[in-house]
């Protein structure tokens, strides 16, 4: 019997009413502990090993299919080929998933770091996904795309950041559409969650009674901001009002019930938050067999 050397394609289904969400890994980052702030790094450290995560952070990278209405619609596209061996795996399980890119007629960003926009090109620009419209908050075009910004920042973020990012969208800008808000593809409304960065924006998808808040980076490693959401990352553009934006999210979705899906939650994503004393804890979902 041969003895399996890698995990089976990392894709899990989840129906919302007649919309069908895909969770595709893209894989996952490790990370220096010294981009989390306004914590102690002992304490960050305890958190995660009180997790049995691992110390450093491990940070995963979900991206998630949108099917409805006979559309086919992808939420961020991952690190690309050229950020970490252990990412980019994207392509892979869209395959697994049945879907080849040029299906996908839409992408939908949450923002353009580069764990989430890297994926739109290959290394010589070429687009991944050639029939598709990119859309995008309107700020988070015009951030990346000024100067003035982009000549604050350090060498490295306008390398990765702002240099890639505009590399990575300009073979769309024939297909581009920006919003402020509002729905933005069949079932799919564009909610701003500003902070992290200008036009930071989750995506909620609902159809009949259910619905799902893809919230993007709202979170970055659950252990430590589940239940200590002030606590900010380096490459938050505006740290205190990321930590404000995460407050009024957490809220909202504790208070409402409301199933959430994550870009760094671990595999495949989906969870729901409760309030435990001042802070709050997260329930990761059960696995959902019925389609």
């Amino acid at each position: 019997m041969a003895i399996p050397e890698k995990q089976v394609p990392a894709v899990h289904h989840r129906r919302i009413g007649d919309i069908i969400v895909t969770t595709a890994s893209d894989g996952y980052l490790d990370g220096s502990m010294a981009v989390i702030q306004n914590i102690e790094g002992e304490e960050a450290a305890r958190l995660l090993r009180d997790a049995f995560r691992p110390v450093p952070r491990r940070t995963a990278v979900n991206c998630f299919l949108i099917r409805s209405g006979g559309r086919t619609a992808l939420v961020d596209t991952g690190c690309g080929t050229h950020m970490a061996p252990s990412a980019g795996r994207l392509l892979d399980h869209l395959a697994a998933a049945g879907v080849a890119p040029e299906e996908v007629d839409t992408v939908l960003l949450t923002h353009m770091h580069p764990d989430h926009s890297n994926g739109l090109t290959d290394a010589g620009g070429r687009p991944f996904f050639p029939k598709a419209e990119l859309v995008m908050h309107e700020a988070e075009l015009a951030f990346w795309h000024d100067d003035a910004a982009m000549a604050r920042a350090d060498e490295m973020s306008r390398e990765r950041n702002f240099m890639a990012g505009r590399t990575q969208v300009a073979p769309y800008r024939a297909r581009m559409r920006l919003h402020r808000g509002g729905e933005v593809f069949p079932g799919v409304t564009a909610m701003p969650f500003p902070g992290h960065t200008p036009g930071h924006s989750g995506y909620m998808v609902a159809s009949g009674r259910d619905s799902l808040l893809i919230w993007g980076d709202i979170i970055h490693v659950p252990e430590i901001q589940i239940p200590r959401p002030e606590v900010t990352m380096a490459f938050d553009i505006d740290p205190g009002q990321a930590a404000a934006t995460r407050r009024r999210v957490f809220d909202m979705v504790a208070t409402d019930g409301q199933a959430v899906a994550g870009m760094h939650m671990h595999f495949p994503g989906f969870l729901h938050l409760v309030r435990r004393g001042e802070g709050y804890a997260m329930i990761n979902d059960g696995w959902y067999p019925a389609m």
